[in-house]
This record gives C-alpha cells, sequence and structure tokens, in this order.
C-alpha cells in the first residue's frame, strides 16, 4: 500500500474524491468553443481533452502485487490511451528500489517529456527524481514522495490522515446515541508511517464522541491471510463490540471470512480503499460491511492528465494560475450504501 508524504507537510489543492476530481478539473475545464475558451491566467489556455502538442510520458511504479497498485497501473494506462496526443512509457514495475532507479534512468535518457514517478521507496529515489529535474524532465510524484520536493514538479496523492478521520466520524455519527460503544481497529503494517497517520486520524475523530471508547487494535500486513489470522484474534479477545474500522480492503477480504466463521453479525463494519469486493458487499448490505473509505487509485489517472498538462505547457481548468498545482491532495470520501451507485464504477479488483 502506499506510502506518502506526513499529514503536516501536505501543502496541497484538497480535492473529491477519485474518477470526478482532479480529473474533472484537469480534462472538462475549456469550451470546445474557441469563442468561449478561457485562458487560465490571461495568457495560455487551460488543459482540455482536445488534441494538442504531442507528450509522451514515462511511467513507473512498483510491482503490481496489490489490487490497488494493481488498479494504479490500470488507470495509468487507460488515462493514457484517452488523449492521441499522448504516448506512454511505461515501465515493468519493481519493488527493488536499484531495478526501479534503472527503469527510471533508462526514461530519462530516453528524454521523455515528463515523468510520473510511483516509488516503491520514496526515500531511495529521492536522487533519480532529483537526477531528472535536472536534466529538464519535470516528475509528477504518485503517492509516496521523495525526501525533497527538488525532486518533482507536482504531488499528488492520497490522505492517509484524511481516512482514518473520516472512518472514525461516520462510526461516531452511527454510534453517538448508544452509551459506553465499543470500537475496534484492524490496522495496516505499524512500521508503515501511512498506517499510523490512518490510526491518528481516526482516534482523533473518536475524541469527538466521548460514548465511544477504543477497546482493541490489532496489526495485519494488507493481505487476504494476514486480515483473516488478526481479526479472528481480535474477535476471540472481544466478545462484544459495537464497530470495526478495517485499513484496507484486500485483507478487509480475510476479516470478513473470520467473521463469518465466528458466526458474528452484532456490529458495523467499514473498509478502507475502495476494493471492488467492498463495493459490491455494501450494495448487497447482507453483512457487517457497511461503508469503505476511499483511497482512490484514480490518482493515477489524474497524474497522466496533469503530466500532460506540464509536457503542452499549460495551467489547470477551474484555476486562475499559469501553471498546475505544486500538489493535489485527494479526498477520502466514504462510501456507503446511499452513494455506492456513484462509486462503484470505481472499484478495483
Amino acid at each position: 500500500m502506499p506510502e506518502p508524504m506526513s499529514r503536516t507537510s501536505r501543502r496541497g489543492l484538497l480535492l473529491g474524491a477519485a474518477a470526478v476530481s482532479t480529473g474533472a478539473l484537469l480534462a472538462g475545464c475549456t469550451s470546445n468553443d474557441s469563442q468561449d475558451e478561457e485562458p487560465a491566467a490571461g495568457g495560455q489556455s487551460a488543459t482540455d481533452n482536445q488534441p494538442g502538442k504531442q507528450v509522451t510520458i514515462g511511467f513507473a511504479g512498483p510491482q503490481a502485487d496489490h489490487g490497488w497498485l494493481n488498479a494504479i497501473n490500470d488507470n495509468a494506462k487507460r488515462r493514457a490511451k484517452k488523449y492521441s496526443d499522448v504516448t506512454l512509457e511505461i515501465t515493468e514495475g519493481s519493488n527493488d528500489t536499484a531495478a526501479q532507479i534503472g527503469q527510471i534512468e533508462t526514461l530519462i535518457n530516453k528524454k521523455v517529456d515528463v515523468l510520473v514517478v510511483l516509488p516503491a521507496d520514496g526515500k531511495a529515489l529521492t536522487q533519480v527524481g532529483l537526477k531528472a529535474m535536472r536534466a529538464g524532465i519535470p516528475v509528477v510524484n504518485l503517492d509516496r514522495i521523495f525526501n525533497s520536493p527538488q525532486a518533482y514538479r507536482c504531488w499528488i496523492g492520497g490522505d492517509n490522515y484524511g481516512m482514518g478521520l473520516n472512518a472514525g466520524t461516520y462510526i461516531g455519527e452511527k454510534l453517538k446515541g448508544k452509551s459506553d460503544a465499543r470500537v475496534v481497529e484492524l490496522a495496516g503494517l505499524d512500521n508503515l508511517e501511512l498506517t499510523k497517520q490512518r490510526t491518528q486520524g481516526f482516534d482523533d475523530a473518536l475524541k469527538n464522541y466521548p460514548n465511544i471508547k477504543k477497546v482493541a487494535r490489532q496489526a495485519a500486513d494488507f493481505t487476504v491471510e494476514s486480515g483473516q489470522a488478526k481479526m479472528a484474534q481480535l474477535l476471540q479477545a472481544q466478545s462484544k463490540f459495537d464497530a470495526l474500522w478495517n485499513h484496507d480492503d484486500d485483507q478487509g477480504v480475510g476479516a470478513l471470512r473470520a467473521v463469518e466463521q465466528a458466526g458474528r453479525d452484532d456490529f458495523l463494519m467499514v473498509g478502507g480503499a475502495g476494493a471492488l469486493s467492498a463495493f459490491q458487499a455494501i450494495k448487497q448490505d447482507n453483512g457487517v460491511l457497511k461503508a469503505t473509505v476511499l483511497y482512490p487509485p484514480t490518482m493515477a489517472a489524474s497524474a497522466i492528465d496533469l503530466a500532460r498538462a506540464l509536457g503542452q505547457g499549460k495551467g489547470v481548468g477551474g484555476l486562475a494560475e499559469y501553471e498546475i498545482p505544486t500538489s493535489v491532495t485527494l479526498y477520502s470520501a466514504v462510501v456507503d450504501k446511499d452513494n455506492i451507485e456513484r462509486y462503484l464504477p470505481t472499484g478495483f479488483r
């Protein structure tokens, strides 16, 4: 799973979730009728869907060994195909930092116009980001942030603290009329900063609901197997609780198996990320899973939009500035039965 910048260093433009936000600003921003076209800031027009200058975008990400990461690659490829003026040079993907550095250096040597990089390790790949920028190739840093802002032109990614905050607020509102409510948390890998941010957001949200107490927490590792094992432990240790927040929908598949095996249906569950399996369960509404909080992989599509705008020297529709923003933080929307139809097409496998 992704590991972006710390909450305190997010300088970004806070946008709505996933498919309807950044893409709408970037792609749907200028009328096709030239007499109505408005410059982004009185000079250059904003990017739109009409063919423009040809742009070659190099895309480098980690190995797609998780549903979310696979969706990142798919979103980038689909978005690039949408534009006749974009050529996408995509690497195979690797979790080995040396291998990914080599792949990015190959793209630099090919003199691509713009780079989109989701680093396997932001710190370890900072130098190659700097190398690209110094070579005159602007970098769109996707989600896991480089150590230096000089290593990228624009960062776009999710809001881990916001995930926890919105999950806690959703649960808090559902339980606010219940005395002595008890909640548990199934976290991700504890050695990742993103997990700490999600837990912090969740805990901060629960502070607004004095009737609620978090009584247990287990850390899994974003896999189905770990989700099942750790959820079984939570269920055995806690004979009664009212709500569960699970950080990741992939490990949530295992968690739901454990719940079913235990025969428990006496609590509500909120997931995280936006997997199609979670969306389908929410739509069916015949189990404990009632909502999930997005960490939208559509950010990769928006990264392609931003890279195209950079390559064409254009700004973002809906904003007055000549240039694209330095930072774009995506909103972690809560998806439940009330809005599931809107988000269902964005679910990843």
